[in-house]
């Protein structure tokens, strides 16, 4: 079962699968995170879970994909996060299914074949959007909503229903 998880942004959805991941030695993935600069925020990078890193998006970057004041970087996502997406790992992470990842078809292509092994735990944008939607209504996905509030109860809850998947 895979398990995807959304909820407003800054609500902690990655630092609740850093989490629930953290006993797991075989997991393959990426993370985003915010490049900030001067203050503010610049862009995101990405850090797959064996340390190579890549640039999401950046304010200063030249592209013809854009969310917001950020460009998007298709060629860090299709050559960092693509191939982080390991198959025969015992779980693979993706964070996340967003608006700047889904700019890349091989990226699309890579989550729905990850999807299939029935081992994802990734994030997933709140917004409708086709992709995302089609994703969330799948047979094979338990769709868990974090708050402030459920966060840290879901640690426990996830790292549960992870280890009765990995038996």
């Amino acid at each position: 079962m895979n398990i995807l998880i959304t909820g407003r942004p800054g609500v902690g959805k990655t630092t609740l699968i850093k989490k629930v991941i953290e006993d797991i030695d075989t997991k393959s993935g990426f993370f985003t995170t915010e490049i900030r600069g001067r203050g503010r925020r610049v862009g995101f990078a990405i850090e797959t879970v064996d340390g190579t890193t890549g640039i999401l998006a950046h304010v200063d970057i030249k592209s013809k994909y854009s969310v917001s004041k950020y460009r998007v970087n298709i060629s860090d996502i299709e050559a960092v996060c693509v191939p982080s997406l390991e198959m025969e790992r015992d779980l693979i992470v993706i964070d996340e299914i967003g608006k700047m990842e889904l700019f890349s078809d091989q990226f699309r292509n890579r989550v729905l074949q990850a999807l299939g092994t029935g081992k994802v735990i990734a994030t997933i944008m709140e917004q409708s959007h086709p992709f995302t939607d089609a994703i969330k209504n799948r047979d094979d996905v338990e769709l868990v909503t974090v708050t402030e509030e459920t966060r840290d109860e879901l640690v426990d809850i996830l790292k549960e229903k992870i280890k009765k998947n990995l038996v």
